[in-house]
Parts: C-alpha cells; sequence; structure tokens
C-alpha cells in the first residue's frame, strides 16, 4: 500500500470502509447475513465464486485481469438476497491467485462485495423474490434479475478502472478491450450464467453450480484468447519496428514514441478505441518501406541524387507492399501509405492536399515531425520541446492539418512529453554520418539536379 498514491489509498480505504460497513449494518440488523436453511447455498455459491476468482485472465494492463466470478454473486442475489450476495463477493479476499498481494485481495473483496449488495438491493425493490425460485415463477424474476445485472456490472467495472486509473495513471481509452461498450455487453452477457445458477437450483440444486463451470471457463478461455491475440498482434509489430531501425542507430525506439504521439492526437480529437488502437499499430510501422530504402541511401553524407530522392520517396509505397498481407491493419494501411503528404498538396508519394490525405496520414505526419525534431540526430542535437511546438505551428496549414497540430498541443498540455535520452554516437567506423532528414521539416532533404 505504501507504494499507492495518495488518492489510490484514500479510495481504497473508503471502499473497504463501505463494504465494512454493509457487513455490519447486516449482522446488526438481522443477526446474521443468510438464514441457517441457506447456509449450502452460501458455501457452493462462495465456492463457485472463489473457483473463479482464482483463475482469472489477464489483459494487456500491467496487473490488471477480468474474471466471470462475477456471476454466482448475481446467482446470490436471486437464491440468498443482497446480504447473501455481498457475502460470496467477500470470498475474493481468499482468493488463491498466485502472487495476489493482500491490498489487491482486500479491494476486490470489498468492490465485490458493494457490487452484491447494491445489486441486491435494486432486486429487491423491483419485486424479485428472494429464495429457490418456483419452476412456474421463474419468468417473474428476469426483469429484477436483469436490472440488479444492468447495475452490477457497470459498478464493479467503474469501481475497479476507478482504482487502476488512481494506481497506475492509465487512461479508461488505454483499457486493452475492443472498446468499452462492447466489453460492457459481454459481460452482461456473462452475467445470465447467474440466472441460469438460480434456475437450476429448484431442480437439481448444488449441481447446478458444476454444470455451469464449463460455459464459465470457456468464457475464461475466450478472454485469454483474446489477450494472446493481442500479444501475437505486439509482437509481429515490434518485430518490423525492430528491423526497420536497426538500418539507423539515430532513430532506435522513434516508432515507439510516434505510437505514442499519434495515440495522444487520437484521443484529443476523440477517436474511438479501435481506431486508437489502428493508429498506434500505424505509428509503429509508418517507416517499415524502409526496409525497401538501400541503407547508404538512408545515411548518405551529403545531398541525394534525384534517384536516390525517388527511393526515399518511394518507402510509404514500399511499407504498404510489406503489411498489406497483415490483416489486423485495418485503417493503419492509410496512415503508412500518407504519413509524407502535405497539407499543400507538396508531400509524397501522390501529392494529397487537405481533405484529400487520410485522417490517420494527418496525425501520424505532426507525430513524426514532432518527435524526429526533438530527438538526437548524427547531424544536430535534439530540440528543445517549446522549439519543436513553435515548428509545428509555423507549419500548420502549409506542411500539416492545423486541426491535428492544435490537437496535439493541446495534449501535451495535459500529458506533458518526455524526450528521449541522448544518443551516444556510434564507432566512427559503425555509420556513415547522416546530414538531412526527410521526417524533419526544418532539416529537409538536399537533392542534386542534373546528374
Amino acid at each position: 500500500m505504501r507504494d499507492l498514491p495518495w488518492p489510490a489509498r484514500v479510495y481504497l480505504v473508503a471502499v473497504i470502509g463501505a463494504a465494512a460497513a454493509l457487513i455490519v449494518r447486516s449482522v446488526v440488523v438481522s443477526g446474521a447475513p443468510v438464514a441457517t436453511e441457506h447456509l449450502d447455498i452460501l458455501l457452493v455459491l462462495a465456492l463457485l465464486f472463489l473457483v473463479c476468482e482464482s483463475m482469472p485472465t489477464l489483459l494487456n494492463v500491467e496487473q490488471f485481469a477480468v474474471s466471470v466470478s462475477f456471476s454466482a454473486s448475481l446467482a446470490a442475489v436471486v437464491l440468498i438476497g443482497p446480504d447473501g450476495a455481498a457475502l460470496v463477493g467477500l470470498t475474493a479476499i481468499v482468493s488463491v491467485r498466485p502472487g495476489l498481494p493482500l491490498v489487491k485481495r482486500l479491494f476486490n473483496g470489498a468492490q465485490f462485495a458493494i457490487c452484491g449488495y447494491v445489486a441486491g438491493r435494486v432486486y429487491e425493490a423491483l419485486q424479485g423474490q428472494v429464495g429457490v425460485p418456483e419452476v412456474n415463477a421463474f419468468d417473474d424474476l428476469i426483469g429484477p434479475y436483469a436490472a440488479a445485472t444492468a447495475i452490477f456490472v457497470p459498478l464493479n467495472i467503474g469501481l475497479t478502472l476507478t482504482m487502476i486509473g488512481l494506481a497506475t495513471q492509465v487512461r479508461a481509452t488505454e483499457v486493452p478491450v475492443r472498446g468499452m461498450t462492447q466489453f460492457l455487453l459481454s459481460y452482461l452477457g456473462y452475467g445470465t450464467f447467474g440466472l441460469l445458477v438460480a434456475g437450476l437450483w429448484a431442480t437439481v440444486a448444488s449441481i447446478s453450480a458444476v454444470l455451469v463451470l464449463l460455459p464459465l471457463f470457456v468464457a475464461r478461455w475466450a478472454f485469454g484468447q483474446y489477450h494472446a491475440q493481442q500479444r501475437s498482434y505486439d509482437a509481429t509489430i515490434a518485430a518490423l519496428c525492430q528491423a526497420v531501425e536497426t538500418k539507423d542507430y539515430y532513430t532506435r525506439g522513434h516508432c515507439t514514441r510516434v505510437s505514442h504521439a499519434s495515440s495522444m492526437i487520437a484521443q484529443e480529437i476523440g477517436m474511438g478505441l479501435e481506431r486508437v488502437r489502428a493508429i498506434r499499430y500505424a505509428g509503429m510501422l509508418h517507416d517499415v518501406g524502409k526496409l525497401g530504402v538501400p541503407t547508404k541511401v538512408l545515411q548518405k553524407d551529403g545531398p541525394l541524387t534525384e534517384e536516390e530522392y525517388a527511393a526515399i520517396q518511394l518507402h510509404p509505397m514500399r511499407g504498404l507492399e510489406i503489411v498489406r498481407g497483415i490483416g489486423f491493419l485495418d485503417e493503419a494501411y492509410a496512415g503508412i501509405m500518407h504519413h509524407h503528404e502535405r497539407h499543400d498538396g507538396t508531400g509524397y508519394p501522390m501529392g494529397l492536399a487537405g481533405d484529400e490525405i487520410p485522417e490517420f496520414a494527418k496525425v501520424i505526419a505532426v507525430a513524426d515531425a514532432f518527435d524526429s525534431m526533438t530527438s538526437d540526430r548524427s547531424y544536430r542535437g535534439a530540440r528543445p520541446v517549446p522549439v519543436a511546438i513553435e515548428e509545428l505551428r509555423k507549419s500548420a496549414g502549409t506542411h500539416f492539418d492545423p486541426v491535428m497540430v492544435a490537437a496535439f498541443i493541446r495534449a501535451l498540455d495535459h500529458e506533458p512529453w518526455q524526450p528521449p535520452r541522448r544518443v551516444d554516437p556510434p564507432p566512427p567506423e559503425a555509420t556513415e554520418t547522416q546530414i538531412k532528414d526527410h521526417d524533419d521539416p526544418t532539416m529537409p532533404i538536399q537533392v542534386v539536379t542534373g546528374q
């Protein structure tokens, strides 16, 4: 807990305190949160919850995982009421997940207890009957249960994301799911397993919990497959970027920084999560076409011939050829192909202007130039961030789209840029000296004509 920022500590104490108050109130008011005849139901649901909670699926946000254990809490809402649902959620404290710190166990147990209790109260308020349902009365449970689920799931996600945001400074838009709406709908769907447990209890009792384990673990497997797919995507992109950056000592890390700056702009202009993910990929791969440009041209010491400059201008199209078969890139193709177009139509490879330029390309052009200016190069040191920002302002409307420049400057106001560490020059025999940079608008490539 000492490692947590103070806002996260305050929030943690508040959530745990609220859960403790609910449990104490239940004991004081009713003497026992769950009636004696319902203890077997409580134990079975708590075990079901614990099994699922102990084997969650990790996502791409550090130390963040999801599980479908909440279905057991929702079943408890119907079978043993809000107090019982709170107790079932509280079992997250004794999760046997390896390496989970006590602080996280306490938070998980507390927030699940709160969610179960609130969902139970909503269920009762809508005339939902607590207890093992009669077969002919099952239809009457559906409406109240749906409302309880609609409260439980957003509350659970909200409490968790708030803690993550306070503890790690991860924005909600950075949560690695296909979109918060889709994620929310998926969780609502998994919530139906709780209704299945409650409905089956009338005929097969505790075996219903065993029957529902199979689809729950199938759901867990599906989460894991998605996570593995995302890791595979990221590994593919990283390998291509590493191949590009081995050709130029001074551009190590450039692709990653352009990807980050592009996502800052994308978030600022309100792109959805799927498009933000795609533009990150586009930023990572924007220079992959350099693999098709001779190294001696990229590192040439002096002005380029017209033929050599033409080879440079071909790198966006070569990049598109290289990644064309990678299906998950989607809109990223346009960013890779057109990130050297200029707002006034004097760019390459197609001379597009203004609204003809794809939005992804406009974003990457600003991010690419900014990182180039704020990074060390063989022919100059890195420019200070304020100087680079002023250069972007000067070139807005000619080189860059003014909307994207303004969005990036706003993004920098609330997320200061961290320039890369200073690059120590390589040994003289390791590389030639490059004196111009096609990414930096203040240091254009010199082209010698008539050769």
